[in-house]
């Protein structure tokens, strides 16, 4: 059985190695390239469970309790604490991007909509544009 010193070490590399997917997703993301975009997510959530599954496995640990209390795991949990921290600001950095790639492609979507027909512009319940009805002849 591991100790629950050995169980943080090995939750901080799996911390660092979640920075460098966060890091590579980043990249892909400024680069719009959907299909790696899409290998690069699904490695970020296998990698999410684990942490998730080790961090249940670390607070059941029999010695964990007693372990941080003593004060043997003041070091160990401080650097699990920084670098969650530190891949959480580079997710909501991420997030921001898709945001913002959204936007773009929902003006871009406007856009077209409107030079493409732009007496066959309507808009739903939400205020949203979109074409109308014109293959049949209806416009609202």
């Amino acid at each position: 059985m591991r100790t629950s010193i050995q169980l943080l070490a090995q939750q901080y590399k799996q911390l660092q190695a979640l920075e460098k997917i966060i890091a590579e997703e980043k990249d892909i993301l400024q680069q719009h390239d959907p299909e790696i975009l899409l290998k690069i997510s699904q490695d970020k959530n296998k990698l999410l469970v684990t942490i998730d599954k080790l961090d249940k496995d670390i607070t059941h640990h029999p010695d964990f309790k007693s372990d941080r209390e003593s004060g043997k795991l003041d070091k160990p949990l401080e650097a699990i604490t920084t670098q969650l921290e530190k891949c959480k600001k580079m997710n909501l950095v991420n997030g921001r991007i898709i945001q913002q790639s959204q936007l773009a492609v929902e003006r871009m979507k406007t856009s077209l909509l409107e030079n493409h027909n732009k007496s066959a512009i309507t808009y739903d319940n939400k205020g949203k544009k979109s074409a109308g009805l014109s293959s049949i002849g209806l416009k609202a």
